[in-house]
């Protein structure tokens, strides 16, 4: 019996145009003047010094700053970059640049779902710091009332099936009870390989019958009987 909702948020819960098309071109615009200006904050710095571990090298500010921008222009999925961005976006949203998007089903049903009882995370690549900053900004209001908790790739990859073992254990619930929701195959192959029951999301094109795991085109198919 599903007693949790996990689910990711690009292609599930939210357009992927609103990230890549919105989000991302934002941080990448505003990238460098932000670590000049930022550079001696203490959560900056953290930040900046993760990249140079990552790195493996002494590299100087401006270094940092180019290897950002190839970490972007790459769409890697890695920790302090997705941390930069999330500093980025949130003073987007306070200017009131844009508003996170989320699909009206995935709210229709966040919200009757957090009524049955039922306790809903969120595990997505960008960090939790931007996770909130989505949903606390939408067109329909602060949402971040529904959700228990948040994971991201501090957690581990979303495409290693460890990562959703390690979500089980921290929300304290079998991986049995937890429905995973994204659209992207190899997360639900490690989500499903850790026990969980999940369902695919495909908003645009075609379903496959004779896919790997269940194709749904929106929340309004999604049962939990």
């Amino acid at each position: 019996m599903t007693k949790v909702i996990l689910t990711d948020i690009e292609g599930t819960t939210s357009s992927l145009s609103f990230v890549k098309d919105v989000l991302f071109p934002y941080a990448r615009e505003r990238i460098v003047e932000f670590v000049r200006q930022h550079v001696e904050e203490p959560s900056v710095k953290k930040e900046l010094e993760e990249v140079r571990r990552l790195s493996g090298k002494n590299l100087n500010d401006s270094e940092i700053i180019e290897q950002l921008i190839r970490w972007i222009d790459e769409d890697k999925k890695i920790t302090p970059l997705k941390s930069l961005q999330g500093m980025i976006w949130e003073d987007g949203y306070k200017k009131g640049d844009f508003k996170g998007h989320v699909y009206e089903d995935a709210v229709q049903h966040l919200k009757k779902w957090k009524q049955a009882g039922l306790k809903l995370y969120i595990f997505s690549s960008g960090s939790v710091q931007a996770q909130k900053l989505l949903f606390a900004h939408t067109e329909y209001g602060d949402l971040t009332p529904l959700f228990s908790g948040y994971f991201d790739t501090t957690i581990g990859s979303k495409r290693e099936a460890e990562s959703y073992r390690k979500i089980a254990d921290s929300i304290g619930m079998p991986p049995g009870e937890i429905l995973f929701l994204s659209d992207i195959r190899e997360e639900l192959d490690a989500a499903r390989a850790a026990g969980m029951p999940v369902k695919w999301l495909i908003r645009d094109g075609a379903l496959d019958t004779k896919a790997a795991h269940r194709q749904i085109r929106n929340f309004d198919a999604i049962s939990l009987s």
